[in-house]
This record gives structure tokens, C-alpha cells and sequence, in this order.
């Protein structure tokens, strides 16, 4: 399978499948966080996309 996220997009792009490996490397890619940082956000506050963004916003160091 190629790295390569250019012309993926999520099934649903207002929620985050953690189940699907590709997935998960284009939201990290999107959000700019690792897998774990995305991973315990989205069960911290759920799936939702803006949900996950504003809590990874608010726990971003610095």
C-alpha cells in the first residue's frame, strides 16, 4: 500500500475511523499530531473531527 495520502478522503470526512490504518495516517497528517496524540483525543471527546481539533489544539504544548 503507498503512503502516498494525495488523493484520499475519509468515507466520512466529519468523523475520525480509527479502525482504518490509511485513515488514521490522513487525519494525523491533517490535524498534525502522531497516532497516539489522535488516538487519545478521539476517546477523550469522540469522533467528531472539530471535537478532536479543539481538544488536540488544547492540549498542544507550548
Amino acid at each position: 500500500m503507498s503512503d502516498d495520502l494525495a488523493h484520499f478522503h475519509p468515507l466520512d470526512p466529519g468523523r475520525i475511523n480509527t479502525l482504518d490504518p490509511v485513515e488514521l495516517r490522513y487525519w494525523c497528517r491533517q490535524l498534525k499530531c502522531n497516532e497516539t496524540q489522535l488516538r487519545q483525543a478521539v476517546i477523550k471527546v469522540g469522533d467528531h473531527v472539530t471535537a478532536v481539533r479543539n481538544q488536540l489544539v488544547t492540549t498542544a504544548p507550548g
